[in-house]
């Protein structure tokens, strides 16, 4: 098993664009800048996304095509969301109730529920459902990163964990190496964001 899958990951390196790889480096560097709070995190966001919405069209990954349109406009949101911070104060690591993650649990199911039945009848998509939940899902967690939100990280988790298998399947192996990368990096993301936090950090707004 493990032979086989070196060999289609060895194959994969040879065929795999030069599109996607840049699109792959770029969202580490984002990821790498977003748990130092960097703003320049936002500027690599927008340029991956970019690159992403043709690699993942042609993949037939229509969901996860418009989610990364959506990750370009975000990454606008969420530099001036940085650099302005909230009503003229600067933005600190502030935490979500578990009440208001409970309604965002809900809004991503009925959406996806909705979306993924128009992917069935109208398009070719692959796993229509399960990417209409990575989508919607990631949607909630890059709002949550814009309003430095600490359980953005726990909600990327689970969506990571989901995708890396989402893309194997696709034969995205760049990609795929991509978000097992990514696991690894949302762990020391808690961890500094949990740093950074203050001790009465409240709700954010």
């Amino acid at each position: 098993m493990i032979a086989e899958l070196s060999a289609q990951l060895a194959g994969a390196w040879r065929t795999t664009s030069w599109i996607e790889l840049g699109a792959a480096v770029l969202a580490v560097a984002y990821l790498v800048l977003a748990i130092g709070q960097r703003l320049s995190c936002w500027l690599a966001a927008f340029v991956s996304s970019c690159l992403y919405i043709w690699v993942l069209f042609q993949a037939r990954l229509y969901m996860e095509s418009v989610l990364n349109g959506f990750y370009a406009v975000m990454a606008v949101y969420g530099y001036a969301r940085w650099r302005h911070g909230a009503a003229g104060r600067p933005l600190h690591v502030a935490r979500w109730p578990p009440r208001r993650h409970a309604l965002g649990l809900l809004g991503v199911l009925a959406l996806s529920v909705l979306s993924s039945h128009f992917l069935r009848r109208y398009t070719p998509a692959a796993w229509p459902f399960v990417d209409s939940m990575v989508t919607w899902s990631s949607v909630f967690a890059t709002y949550l990163v814009a309003r430095k939100v600490y359980e953005n990280w726990h909600w990327w988790l689970v969506i990571d964990s989901v995708a890396l298998y989402l893309y194997f399947t696709r034969h995205l192996y760049a990609t795929m190496l991509l978000f097992a990368l990514y696991l690894a990096l949302i762990v020391l993301g808690m961890r500094e964001w949990r740093r950074s936090m203050r001790p009465a950090a409240h709700a954010a707004v």
